[in-house]
């Protein structure tokens, strides 16, 4: 049993093992989780190198192609080889030539926001009208997300796909949250589940401008984070026509757009 600073007793055998490993510091040991880089490929080309927890790779290189706008639906991944060099291959052909800059720059980067949001508009359309959800729901949801390698280790963010009932139908973890993400959409995509029309997104950390733009391509009505939105997360998910729910905690959430999907029992 491995034990977190001041946290309680984990169950190793419980989680991946591909996700952590056992490391020594002050005369004791740590499980911390794994972070390596792999390369996704399509049509026969390099399109990305992107630094995450191994496990759910084929899941990841679905839910980033298909985040990104170059797929629509599931395809085969593989040769299974190529994981043990960091490598994975997509099916092609892709909707469109990446070109030389593979994918959006992120928050850290000060890209043109009316820009950024013209782009994701190209492949994102405005997202359905429904659901309609009680807040204390919302609010309930990232303590329903089941992170055991984050209990394990402390070092992974989460991300989980629910059902308008508050029903858990995915999670998977990740150092990387946009990882996280793109693992459940993966999976959601070859479900057939997207567009996600009627459910919820619920991610363990902030809520930055790539999340939103992840979860407006995948057509998901309503994303809730534990942390605080930025700026342009909040135009783009105003401009998608989604609800985005920020400060998930201690029984409420703060509603920053789309608060016609929030039913509101205080």
């Amino acid at each position: 049993m491995a034990r977190l600073p001041g946290g309680s007793a984990c169950d190793a055998s419980a989680v991946d093992p591909r996700m952590h490993k056992r490391i020594s510091r002050d005369g004791a040991e740590d499980e911390v989780a794994v972070e390596e880089p792999l390369e996704i490929r399509a049509g026969g080309r390099a399109i990305a190198i992107t630094m995450r927890t191994p496990g759910d790779d084929e899941e990841l290189a679905l839910g980033f192609l298909h985040g990104e706008g170059l797929i629509a639906d599931a395809r085969v991944v593989g040769p299974p080889e190529d994981l043990a060099a960091n490598t994975i291959e997509v099916a092609g052909p892709l909707a469109h030539d990446p070109g030389e800059r593979n994918f959006y720059a992120t928050s850290s980067c000060g890209i043109c926001g009316k820009g950024a949001i013209e782009q994701v508009a190209v492949d994102a359309p405005r997202v359905t009208p429904g659901p309609v959800v009680e807040r204390a729901l919302l609010a309930a949801l990232p303590g329903r997300i089941r992170q055991p390698a984050f209990e394990l280790t402390g070092g992974l963010h989460a991300t989980g796909l629910f059902d308008a009932t508050g029903e858990l139908l995915r999670a998977r973890e990740d150092v990387g949250r946009h990882n996280a993400m793109d693992k459940v959409l993966g999976w959601a995509l070859r479900e057939g589940l997207i567009p996600l029309s009627g459910r919820v997104l619920c991610v363990s950390g902030r809520l930055s401008f790539e999340l939103v733009q992840k979860a407006a391509v995948a057509g998901c009505p309503i994303l809730v984070g534990v942390g605080a939105p930025s700026s342009l997360a909040i135009e783009l998910a105003a401009d998608r026509g989604m609800t985005l729910c920020g400060f998930a905690r201690a029984g409420d959430v703060n509603v920053y757009t789309g608060a016609e999907r929030v039913r509101d029992t205080r």
